[in-house]
């Protein structure tokens, strides 16, 4: 009796290797090889930013701003919007923003302004919601070009999108409830009182003075020379900036610089990663 003997096919070594890395490329554990995004790479936001509302972080710095603008106001110091310097603010500023959504997606329904303050001093910021305001100081003594501009600002929105305020309050909270609730069971995040996060949220930090750790520095200093580079903006000027930070740390220390890192180590980090955003600055540019 013949038996019929099972069909076997043979296919070159050749193509069953390019079918099985095929195979491999498309699988869900290289999908993020084959996206990979372009630009420089900070991680997440922390962990802790979730312990504090994000509503409630905003609405508190909308209120210190608009507190801080009437000051200003009341000693004639606040920019008129025909002002030349704050019609080049706000021209940088509407270039970046767009390219804030990426980074955090809670900006697109910020209402964002953009506002110059006259003061010596040489000082920046921009509060959660999108609030930035500069100083006429940072400005005239530096001298910045449009480009080191965009530098400042684009760190500045860096701390806004990656909730830096909101990290540090949500710390806080944890640092309190410990000292409420003990140490072992303070040891979970979710020990925390929501009470004392939204209490923090709500006017228990100042957020014009708020300082930030030495990474949160870092990050924003990253993010903020993505952001302008993708607004069209050279981002080697992260290099003037703080080649001019430091000649003017050489007398008094100006408050900008006074709750940053060391400028050296800043300019090494950033022409570290200067070929991760020039593609980027240079596709703005051909655009």
């Amino acid at each position: 009796m013949n038996i019929a003997q099972p069909f076997t096919l043979r296919l070159p070594r050749r193509l069953v290797l390019q079918g099985m890395a095929l195979v491999l490329a498309l699988s869900p554990a290289a999908l993020p090889l084959a996206i990979a995004r372009e630009g420089v790479d900070v991680g997440g936001n922390s962990a802790f930013s979730k312990l504090v509302p994000a509503d409630s972080v905003e609405r508190s710095a909308g209120q210190q701003y608009a507190q801080m603008l009437q000051q200003a106001a009341d000693k004639n110091a606040l920019g008129a919007k025909d002002n030349p310097q704050v019609r080049r603010l706000r021209a940088i500023a509407k270039n970046i923003i767009p390219f804030a959504v990426e980074w955090n997606p809670r900006a697109r329904d910020w209402r964002w302004e953009v506002n110059l303050i006259g003061s010596k001093q040489v000082n920046a910021f921009c509060m959660p919601g999108g609030k930035i305001a500069f100083y006429s100081g940072i400005l005239e003594q530096l001298k910045l070009s449009d480009d080191e501009v965009a530098m400042v600002m684009g760190h500045e929105i860096a701390h806004a999108l990656r909730e830096h305020a909101r990290e540090r309050m949500g710390k806080s909270a944890v640092t309190h409830g410990a000292a409420r609730i003990g140490g072992a069971l303070a040891a979970t995040l979710l020990g925390v009182d929501p009470r004392l996060t939204d209490g923090l949220a709500r006017g228990g930090a100042n957020l014009l003075t708020l300082q930030f750790s030495r990474t949160d520095e870092s990050e924003a200093d990253l993010v903020g020379m993505e952001l302008a580079a993708r607004a069209g903006y050279n981002p080697k000027a992260g290099v003037t900036l703080w080649q001019k930070m430091g000649a003017a740390s050489q007398g008094a220390t100006p408050q900008w610089l006074s709750t940053h890192p060391s400028g050296n180590s800043r300019i090494a980090e950033i022409e570290k990663n200067l070929p991760k955003v020039m593609p980027l600055y240079a596709r703005a540019r051909r655009g």
